[in-house]
């Protein structure tokens, strides 16, 4: 079987189970010859389980409009907000604190989006975790142990 060829790639942002065709998803896949209905029920039906997380989503579309997608775990920040419960980042971090984590969570964050993070170790993961953390103004307990 001969492989399509590919017309474009383009990527997206969007809540779990909870997509519409509305702006700004509709328009960015028509843009590109995508039916947004057909793409957001495919889209919902996968991403059920995440209802109301916000992921991303890398689609492939061919010259034959037709599509596929890959759903990717939740972004950083927002893995760090739900871990401390917190609703945003602080606006100025390195004075006002909004939350605190320990290294434990880090490490579950780490297990769920692990493979689409860079680093050799867990341990480098994490510290890459922590530094997101930081600059978005939440203290981590703990550090000492993966070397920071």
């Amino acid at each position: 079987m001969a492989k399509k060829e590919i017309s474009s790639q383009f990527k997206i942002q969007a809540k779990g189970g909870q997509a519409t065709p509305a702006p700004p998803i509709g328009p960015a896949l028509g843009a590109h010859g995508v039916n947004p209905g057909q793409f957001v029920t495919q889209f919902n039906e996968r991403t059920r389980e995440l209802n109301g997380k916000v992921v991303g989503c890398v689609i492939t579309v061919f010259k034959d409009r037709s599509f596929e997608f890959e759903i990717k775990a939740p972004p950083a920040a927002v893995l760090l907000k739900d871990a401390a419960g917190i609703p945003k980042g602080s606006g100025v971090p390195n004075k006002d604190k909004v939350g605190k984590l320990t290294v434990a969570q880090l490490r579950e964050i780490v297990g769920e989006k692990g493979k689409e993070l860079t680093g050799l170790s867990e341990d480098a993961m994490v510290r890459t975790l922590a530094g997101t953390a930081r600059s978005m103004g939440i203290d981590i307990e703990g550090l000492e142990e993966v070397g920071m």
